[in-house]
């Protein structure tokens, strides 16, 4: 059985990429409880917002004939 040029390529091209996250994974560190807590803010907040902006377009279209649409 013969392995393609092809095949071959996408192998080296697999191989890089496994290098390539594995040194991601080496520099990477797990953040501080304050980092945490800033980050977990933040993302509560975009949920709540985007929430928010849910409820009242749904609202909105609940009672358009209120509304005078």
């Amino acid at each position: 059985m013969e392995i393609s040029k092809s095949e071959n390529k996408t192998s080296v091209i697999h191989e890089e990429l496994f290098r390539k996250y594995l040194r991601v994974l080496k520099l990477a560190r797990t953040p501080t409880r304050d980092e945490f807590t800033k980050i977990a803010t933040v993302a509560a907040a975009g949920v709540l917002l985007v929430g928010m902006i849910g409820f009242i377009i749904f609202v909105g279209f609940e009672h358009k004939t209120m509304l005078g649409f």
